[in-house]
Parts: C-alpha cells; structure tokens; sequence
C-alpha cells in the first residue's frame, strides 16, 4: 500500500472529509501514475478522485467494531518512531 495513505477507520475524532479526501487523491495517484494529469485527463482524474472519497466515506460509515478508538496523537507517534528507525 502506499505509505501516504493511512488507516482512517475507527478514530476519535472521526475521519475528516479532508483525511478522506488526501486519501482518495494519493489512491488515484498511485493507481493512475499521475501525480497532476494533462488537461485532457483532468475531468476523469478529479472525477474518480470524488467517487473513491464518497465510497470511502461509506465505508467508514457502515464498519462496526467493539474494538476502542485509537488515538491520533499515539498513532502519529508510532509513525515517526517507524520513520526513525528506518532512516535514521
């Protein structure tokens, strides 16, 4: 998976449509190959970008779990732990 993408599931606060949307846009990136598509890519490029935020959106909705929410703070800690112990 690509590293910018993060889990948005099952967080306190919830996901923003902001969160979902940086994902969305890194997937269709990733997928595409295009970081910024050519005009004649742009309609397709934004358009799937807005229907992987929405479907998104919907799953984040419709998942049920008994499991606590995690904590963005801790979680962004273990991230930047990872960082340094893999590039120093």
């Amino acid at each position: 998976m690509c590293r910018n993408i993060r889990v948005l599931y099952n967080f306190e606060p919830e996901t923003t449509d902001d969160e979902i949307q940086a994902a969305a846009l890194q997937y269709v990136r990733k997928v595409s190959g295009m970081t910024k598509p050519s005009l004649a890519n742009e309609a397709a490029f934004d358009r799937a970008v807005h229907e992987i935020a929405h479907i998104t959106q919907h799953l984040l909705a419709d998942l049920v779990t008994a499991a606590p929410p995690k904590d963005r703070e801790a979680e962004a800690e273990k991230r930047r732990a990872r960082a340094v112990a893999r590039f120093g």
